[in-house]
Order: C-alpha cells, then sequence, then structure tokens
C-alpha cells in the first residue's frame, strides 16, 4: 500500500487538472486528489478542460500535472493532449484507458505519453503513479533556477517575466507582436514552430496575426537579435538557436 505521507510531501504544492466525463468517478477521484495536491480542477469534456487549461497557462500558473480520460464529449484526450502539447511541449500528462480503447495508445505514445492507468481505476495504481512522477519531478528540477530568462548568446537574454530583451544588461525596444512571439519561441528553444503553430498561439491569448504577416514580423525581429538566432527552416517554421 501507497504511504499516503510520501506521496503529499512531493504534491502538496501541485496543481492538477482532471478530465472525465463520468460524473461518480470525476466526484469520487476528485475528492480524492484534493487530500494530495494544493489545486485540483475537473472537467466534465475535453473543452472544458481545454478551457480551464489555457486560463491557467495565460495567467502563468500552469498546472503541474494532467490526468485525463480518453473518450469523453465535445473533444477526446487525444486531441486535448495535443493541443496541450501545443502550449507546453513539456506537460506531464496521464491518460486513463479502458480496455477497449486500445485503437487510441498509439496515437497518444507517439504524442510522448509514457503513463496509462487502466480503468477502472485501481486507487492504490493510480497514487503509485503519481508518487513515481512527482518524485521524479521534485529530484529533476534544481532548487534555485531562473526559469525566466532565457540567454540567447553570451550578452542577450529574454526575461519572460519582464518582457524584456536585454544586450549586455541594455533594454531593447519590442512591439507587443514581437513580445509574443518572442515568448513563443522561447518557450522551447531549438524546435520548430510552423505559421499554425503562432497564428494558434496568438488566438489563445485572444490575439490576432495573419499568417502572411509573420515573415514580415519576423525580419523586423531579426534585426534586434544577434546574428543567425532566428532561424527561418524553409517550409516549416521558426526557431530560435540559443547557445
Amino acid at each position: 500500500m501507497i504511504n499516503s505521507k510520501e506521496l503529499l510531501q512531493y504534491t502538496k504544492e501541485l496543481s492538477l487538472l482532471f478530465a472525465e466525463d463520468h460524473t461518480e468517478l470525476r466526484v469520487n477521484t476528485t475528492e480524492i486528489l484534493k487530500n494530495f495536491f494544493k489545486v485540483v480542477d475537473s472537467a466534465e469534456d475535453g473543452e472544458e478542460a481545454l478551457l480551464l487549461y489555457k486560463n491557467a497557462h495565460n495567467q502563468n500558473t500552469p498546472y503541474d500535472l494532467v490526468l485525463t480520460d480518453i473518450q469523453m464529449p465535445k473533444m477526446d484526450g487525444v486531441v486535448l493532449t495535443e493541443k496541450i502539447y501545443e502550449m507546453n511541449p513539456n506537460q506531464t500528462v496521464i491518460v486513463l484507458s479502458a480496455h477497449d480503447e486500445s485503437a487510441y495508445l498509439l496515437p497518444l505514445i507517439n504524442l510522448g505519453i509514457e503513463q496509462f492507468i487502466k480503468k477502472p481505476i485501481d486507487y492504490q495504481e493510480l497514487l503509485k503513479v503519481l508518487l513515481k512522477i512527482t518524485k521524479k519531478a521534485t529530484i529533476n528540477i534544481p532548487v534555485v533556477k531562473d526559469t525566466s530568462k532565457v540567454m540567447l548568446n553570451e550578452t542577450y537574454s529574454f526575461n519572460k517575466e519582464t518582457k524584456t530583451l536585454l544586450n549586455n544588461g541594455e533594454s531593447i525596444y519590442l512591439t507587443k507582436y514581437e513580445i509574443i512571439f518572442l515568448e513563443l519561441l522561447t518557450q522551447n528553444t531549438g524546435k520548430i514552430f510552423s505559421n499554425e503553430d503562432i497564428v494558434l498561439y496568438f488566438s489563445n491569448i485572444s490575439e490576432t496575426v495573419d499568417p502572411q504577416n509573420i515573415r514580415k514580423l519576423v525580419s523586423k525581429l531579426r534585426k534586434k537579435l544577434p546574428d543567425e538566432i532566428l532561424e527561418s527552416v524553409y517550409g516549416v517554421g521558426y526557431r530560435i538557436i540559443s547557445f
């Protein structure tokens, strides 16, 4: 049997989003999870879960964990996971899977999901998985780390909290759209973001960018960045190459 006190020491400051359309299962599981997590929000379908996730993401209070069923009305767990990864490729997602949902597993595995829990839920198994994931995350995260600052090279940096681009400590003026674009690119330096990714990111924060104007935005931002930092990958998209 899982040691509840051991689990609590890793989860007590964390937040979790739980998506499940079965009312009784959702309510009962939520009550159990509230014994361990600081915040537990629940959603009855994928659309509601995505809305909660977007709100938390945009308010810079992201969920530490997402627990989702596969088959749900309005939006299933596969699509929900895809959209979550578009906003945060590093999000930890745990999937609840019934025995007759094997067709969904390969797409989820291809997305990078490693943790599946079979339904009906064995709560001891659920808590065991939660302990494994949160314990690993706690070990791997440095105690002191300024995650708001992204170093682009030896002198250039972008501070995501203050939304400022600095060169040797001196601020470089950025327009509103340049800030938003740089925030996206520095979420995962080295990752290529397509025009569709960029349009979606702007849309998620209630802003609109015309795909035809993205090249112009890139051209203007490139003039404010170190040489060869903002790379165009022909026919694919754009990425930041930090040192």
